[in-house]
């Protein structure tokens, strides 16, 4: 083999691979005015702090199936779901990005929040999503206190 054909150990891998080291997430309570990457970017996002895991985003489709009484069994893509975002946080009451995601848990109008989340490299995904709960954790003398977020997104994520 040469240098640099398949099966050397010189081959260069051409996968570029990140860690999530740096990544943001960010919550708005403005709506954009379409479901655009320019609309997403026209609002004002403030970012929530102390965040140590965010969650899923991007579709999984439901799977429908039908076996006929003759012949094979037939299998469709139900409808989709785009993920759920389940941030962790460290308690911090003076956060302003916490404190909207709280304010947007106790909201009981069923009002779609904007999320921003921006990878260490720079991409952005946003997406629109209902806050349906925010809770403290309180785990242990030897922990930190937490909150814990469920987020389910409700429209096709907007990579920017």
């Amino acid at each position: 083999m040469t240098a640099g054909s398949a099966g050397s150990p010189n081959r260069r891998n051409t996968m570029v691979a990140t860690t999530a080291a740096g990544t943001a997430l960010a919550i708005s309570a403005g709506t954009p005015a379409a479901q655009t990457g320019a609309a997403f970017a026209a609002l004002t996002f403030t970012e929530i702090g102390g965040i140590d895991k965010i969650g899923t985003i991007g579709p999984s489709f439901g799977k429908t199936e039908f076996q006929p009484l003759k012949g094979p069994k037939d299998k469709l893509k139900g409808s989709a779901d785009y993920g759920n975002l389940n941030p962790s946080a460290a308690y911090d009451e003076a956060d302003a990005g916490q404190t909207l995601l709280r304010t947007a848990a106790e909201d009981e109008t069923n009002k779609l929040y904007a999320f921003k989340v921006t990878y260490a490299t720079g991409a952005i995904r946003y997406c629109q999503g209902r806050v349906f709960s925010v809770t403290e954790n309180v785990d242990g003398a030897d922990s930190v206190l937490m909150i814990n977020a469920d987020i389910g997104i409700t429209t096709k994520p907007i990579k920017a």
